[in-house]
């Protein structure tokens, strides 16, 4: 049985590493720090140290790169390591540990989307389809040679947190069937070309509002790539209020205006209607555009 190292932080590497423990002996889990959560700022831990411990399993969670080579070299011979999401770029000295050195799940069709926020940005652009891919790490932000990949399409109104558990499932498969050939020596990584090379980066406050001027699509897609975490954000009544699904409307209030129509939260953007389906007020719990309309309603003496 292959002793393996597994390196991954939210609840999108939970898979892989259910799959790794079926068939491996998973000699340590290596995962973030605990980070402060919700309004109270406790520490929380991430979801991959809730579910090793939960496996048995013995997990580290170093806070430097200097403290993760050293929880690497004190597990004692490793045969490989398996990275998913972690979290943190890897030096070199660091990648050389395991014997057979360490791979990536990574979720999009290399080389399109490169680096931290694949899944997002693959939204936000609108692209038709996805997949996961396996590659070698190096020393470049996802640039190692590939073991194999897998595309999907991508759905109608699909959000990042849906499309990420259909990925984070196709990459636990993946790396179930590519590591024994692997390990075995039958599956050959090939070089990555840099053709049609994109950059995911990290999702930024700024990329959190949605731009009334620009187009209805847009403002969809954007909505999408940020749902359920951070979420969009779009001013109602000075307001900031976050957009958590949202749809094409026939009907449009006009650009930077808000309707209801037929029961429904419609926005005005440059080129139609958006259906704000669902939305999450300030200190609120999420609710249906249509729910907050009808509060709104009543605050106004208006029927519902």
């Amino acid at each position: 049985m292959s002793r393996i190292a597994f390196l991954g932080t939210p609840g999108a590497a939970v898979p892989t590493l259910q799959t790794l423990v079926e068939n491996h002996d998973v000699a340590v889990v290596i995962t973030q720090p605990d980070r402060p959560r919700g309004r109270s700022g406790s520490p929380s831990p991430p979801p991959v140290k809730v579910e090793a411990l939960r496996l048995g399993l013995t997990v580290e969670q170093p806070g430097s790169a200097d403290e993760l080579g050293r929880a690497l070299a004190e597990v004692g011979s490793l045969d490989l390591a398996v990275v998913v999401a972690y979290g943190r770029l890897l030096r070199p000295e660091t990648l050389a540990v395991p014997l057979h050195g360490m791979l990536n799940v990574h979720f999009s069709l290399l080389p399109r989307w490169r680096g931290a926020a694949p899944v997002a940005r693959a939204l936000l652009a609108g692209d038709p389809m996805t997949g996961v891919t396996l590659i070698e790490l190096d020393e470049g932000l996802d640039t190692g040679p590939v073991l194999t990949a897998q595309a999907i399409d991508i759905e109608p109104y699909e959000t990042a947190g849906e499309l990420t558990t259909r990925l984070a499932h196709l990459g636990a498969r993946l790396i179930g069937d590519a590591l024994p050939a692997y390990l075995g020596g039958q599956l050959a990584p090939v070089p990555q070309s840099d053709e049609g090379m994109t950059y995911a980066a990290k999702i930024e406050p700024s990329d959190r509002p949605l731009h009334v001027e620009g187009p209805s699509l847009e403002a969809v897609n954007r909505v999408r790539a940020l749902s359920p975490e951070p979420g969009a954000t779009l001013a109602i009544d000075e307001e900031r209020i976050q957009v958590l699904d949202a749809r094409p409307s026939e009907f449009s209030p006009g650009t930077g205006l808000w309707a209801g129509h037929i029961g429904n939260l419609v926005a005005g953007f440059g080129d139609g209607g958006v259906e704000l389906t669902e939305i999450k007020p300030p200190g609120r719990n999420p609710m249906t555009g249509a729910a907050w309309l009808r509060g709104r309603n009543r605050e106004n003496g208006k029927l519902s």
